[in-house]
C-alpha cells in the first residue's frame, strides 16, 4: 500500500534527507588512500547522533553498520572493515539516517584518488540516469516509467542494469511500497499521486547486469567482477512535478563541483 505524504511530513523527510546529505558531505573530505570504510563508518555516525538523527540502517535487518560500503566490484550493502582504500578505487556510500519519525536515504559513489577514465564514464552516465529517472516522476507518469528512462540511458553506454534491486517509497518505514526497479517497459505500475515520496536509486553495472552475494549474507557483487556505481536521491511529487529532498551539493561543496544538475528539481528548496 502507497502511503501519501501530507506537505507537513513531507518537511520532516526533507530534514532527515538533508542531514543524510550533510552526512555525505563531511564523509567527503575524508575519503583518500589509506583510508578505511570503518573508520568513515564511526564518523558517520557519530555526525548523525551529533545532529540529531539516528543512524537508519544499523540494526535495520540486523545491518551490523551505519553505512553501506561497497568499493569497486560491490554494487551496494557491502560491510565497513579495516581494509584501507587505494587509489583509482571507487566507493558507493549508502546512508540513513531516522529522525522526527522519517526516514532518509542516500547515496553517492566516490572516487578515491585518480580512478580511470572507463570507470569515470560509468560514474558519470550512472548519475545522469538518476536524474532521467527522476524527471519522469511526474503526474501522469507511472512506476515503470522510471526504470525504462534509467534502462535506456545506461544500456545505451553498454552497461547493465541490476534487476534484483530496486529503490522504493520511503516514510515512516525505510522501504515502502511502491517498488522502483531500474529496468522495464514504460507505461506500467501504479500512476504517481501528489505526496509519494521515493528513493531513486540505479545501480549500474560496467558489464554484465547479473550479480553475486558474499556469504555475509550481505554485500553483493558484480558476477564479472567489473565495477558498478550506485546513486540515490530521495525525491517527492508537489504539485505534479518532482522535488528533491535531498541534495549533492555538500559533496561538490568539499570537491569543487560545478553543476546544475539539480536545478530543475528545486521547486522550493535551498540548502542553509
Amino acid at each position: 500500500m502507497i502511503k501519501i505524504k501530507n506537505r507537513e511530513e513531507i518537511e520532516l523527510l526533507r530534514q532527515s534527507a538533508l542531514l543524510v546529505s550533510k552526512t555525505l558531505g563531511m564523509l567527503a573530505q575524508e575519503i583518500k588512500p589509506g583510508v578505511t570504510s570503518l573508520y568513515l563508518d564511526n564518523l558517520a555516525e557519530t555526525f548523525i547522533r551529533d545532529h540529531g538523527g539516528i543512524p537508519g540502517f544499523k540494526g535495520l535487518y540486523d545491518f551490523p553498520n551505519t553505512l553501506c560500503m561497497s568499493p569497486n566490484d560491490q554494487v551496494v550493502h557491502g560491510i565497513p572493515n579495516d581494509k584501507a582504500l587505494r587509489n583509482g578505487d571507487i566507493i558507493s556510500v549508502d546512508c540513513g539516517v531516522l529522525m522526527n519519525g522519517f526516514y532518509g536515504d542516500h547515496a553517492y559513489t566516490f572516487e578515491v584518488g585518480e580512478v580511470a577514465e572507463e570507470t569515470k564514464k560509468l560514474l558519470a552516465v550512472t548519475k545522469a540516469s538518476l536524474y532521467k529517472g527522476m524527471a519522469q516522476f511526474k503526474s501522469g507518469k507511472r512506476v515503470s516509467d522510471i526504470g525504462h528512462a534509467i534502462q535506456e540511458y545506461t544500456e545505451g553506454h553498454g552497461y547493465g542494469v541490476v534487476r534484483e534491486l530496486v529503490g522504493h517509497g520511503l516514510g515512516r518505514k525505510m522501504h515502502e511500497d511502491p517498488q522502483v526497479p531500474n529496468y522495464g517497459r514504460p507505461g506500467r505500475g501504479k500512476k504517481f499521486k501528489d505526496g509519494m515520496v521515493l528513493a531513486i536509486e540505479p545501480m549500474i553495472n560496467m558489464g554484465t547486469h547479473r550479480i553475486n552475494q558474499l556469504s555475509d549474507g550481505w554485500t553483493i557483487l558484480t558476477a564479472d567482477r567489473k565495477p558498478s556505481a550506485h546513486y540515490e536521491h530521495d525525491v517527492a511529487l508537489i504539485d505534479g512535478k518532482p522535488e528533491l529532498l535531498s541534495t549533492y551539493q555538500y559533496i561538490y561543496d568539499v570537491l569543487g563541483i560545478e553543476t546544475d544538475e539539480e536545478a530543475a528539481f528545486h521547486n522550493v528548496f535551498s540548502i542553509d
